[in-house]
């Protein structure tokens, strides 16, 4: 999955990014109180998607 979906994806679930680190940015959803970091790598490996929506309590895309 390309970055730029998943970002996508998140943003329309409600999440919004709280900081940039080095080689992730950290990912939150304000309403559920959860925090996931996402890697900034142009390709998503399918299943880390998946934990990261897991991790934020949205569904997956």
């Amino acid at each position: 999955m390309k970055l730029k979906r998943l970002i996508k994806h998140l943003r329309q679930q409600g999440c919004h990014q709280v900081r940039e680190g080095r080689r992730h940015s950290v990912w939150a959803n304000a309403d559920l109180n959860t925090r996931t970091v996402v890697p900034r790598h142009t390709e998503i490996d399918n299943g880390l998607a998946k934990k990261i929506c897991k991790d934020l309590e949205v569904p997956r895309p």
